[in-house]
């Protein structure tokens, strides 16, 4: 791992030659491979899951010409001319579980509903608003083509094609795409092992009454709902309080166990601020500090052969770090290779959004389109790290590029949808 060496900025001073939100990533990324091994298992349990080896279709699907809609399956020949119209002897009825045995001579029709398999002879399906019906027989008019409404075999998938490529991280369509071809198993990567623990004497468990000074610890819980999202297997280490002795062990033994380890706060310049040190005696740090708001003080390295993150203790700083570097490097853990890029588009801002230029910053609004369908935005209020409500009421971030300055109303930001994140 390239090492970087620890300076001594203060937390809130100069951000001159700190890593941009950009390289940050970059270097996390060229820093991690994926995990090795892998696993059988059934479909309905591989959802959210990364393929170990390609999904290729061994027939056509679908595997015969079928109707596309409910209505009479036709002989292109009988079609009339411009200007005229025929009548056509309905001869019987094709269901989708049950086909037209038969075969459709000149003159003939046979009832159709979707799905059903093309009897023999007929090439087009009129649908039933298109024609009028007399007891037996149909009469037909004229605008018809060859092959209308007909779904052609292999029209979805043909025989011997990749439909889900390697690396693929499989959606609920893809489950159905799978399902589609009979497989009732696939082969998936193994789940990263990930540590989580939060840090701090002011850290407290949900259920313990409140000290002086005391705060329930919300980041491991938001953590662990983000990384059950990413189907990683999460390894809950708790609590550790600013102890470096103690510190240590947790952190071994998280890095023993696990191929990444997260830990929460204890990554700033405070004196009380352990993790960095603790970290440096175990293994390496890469960097510790990134040119951004919220989340500057995001520490990187390794304990032995495990990922370390050390993310920002503030909540929102911690969220905002996750989306932006957590889930990536995770991606790639998982051997993620085909997913599709997150949306980023422009919006036209409601307010004035301070920013000093020389940071990536990542405010928190409300994405909404105007009456005449443009998309708006508006921030949430205070925008402080600490404020997770101005995180939870959010739909959007509000990414102001690194030499950014200040946004006046209604000019255009970058904006990131949450739900392409969480």
């Amino acid at each position: 791992m390239n090492t970087s060496p620890i300076t001594r900025a203060d937390c809130h001073g100069d951000e001159r030659g700190l890593l941009q939100v950009e390289d940050a990533l970059r270097r996390m990324l060229e820093a991690v491979t994926p995990v090795r091994g892998y696993e059988q298992v059934g479909l309905l349990d591989a959802g959210f899951r990364v393929l170990h080896e390609p999904v290729m279709s061994l027939f056509d699907v679908p595997s015969h010409a079928n109707s596309a809609v409910d209505g009479y399956a036709v002989r292109a020949a009988d079609l009339p001319s411009s200007g005229q119209t025929v009548e056509l002897v309905v001869v019987g009825t094709a269901w989708a579980g049950r086909p037209f045995t038969g075969r459709v001579a000149a003159g003939q029709a046979v009832r159709i509903m979707t799905g059903a398999p093309i009897p023999t002879n007929a090439d087009t399906v009129l649908m039933q608003e298109q024609v009028e019906v007399f007891g037996e027989r149909i009469r037909v008019n004229e605008g018809h083509h060859a092959g209308d409404n007909i779904r052609q075999a292999g029209e979805d998938l043909k025989s011997g094609t990749i439909v889900l490529a390697l690396g693929r991280y499989l959606t609920p369509p893809d489950i159905g795409l799978i399902a589609s071809l009979g497989l009732g198993e696939v082969k998936v990567k193994r789940r990263p092992r990930v540590a989580l623990l939060s840090t701090g004497d002011e850290i407290n468990p949900i259920g313990r009454p409140l000290g002086p000074g005391g705060i329930y610890d919300s980041n491991r819980y938001a953590l662990h709902v983000a990384l059950n999202r990413l189907n990683v297997k999460v390894m809950d280490q708790g609590i550790v309080p600013d102890d470096p002795e103690l510190l240590g062990e947790a952190l071994s033994r998280a890095a023993a166990a696990a191929d990444v380890v997260i830990s929460t706060g204890g990554v700033s310049a405070g004196e009380a601020d352990f993790v960095r040190n603790v970290l440096s005696s175990l293994g390496e740090i890469d960097f510790w500090k990134v040119a951004m708001k919220p989340g500057r003080p995001l520490a990187f390295g390794r304990i032995g052969g495990s990922t370390f993150i050390g993310l920002p203790g503030n909540p929102v700083a911690a969220l905002v770090c996750f989306f932006q570097f957590v889930r990536p490097v995770l991606e790639k853990k998982m051997g993620v290779t085909d997913h599709p890029p997150i949306p980023r588009f422009q919006a036209l801002s409601l307010d004035r959004l301070d920013k000093k230029p020389g940071r990536t910053e990542f405010q928190r609004g409300i994405l909404e389109p105007s009456e005449a369908g443009e998309w708006r935005v508006r921030k949430t209020g205070p925008q402080g790290s600490g404020i997770l409500s101005s995180l939870s009421q959010a739909n959007a971030l509000i990414v102001l590029p690194h030499d950014a300055g200040s946004v006046e109303p209604g000019e255009r930001v970058d904006v990131v949808p949450l739900a392409a994140l969480l």
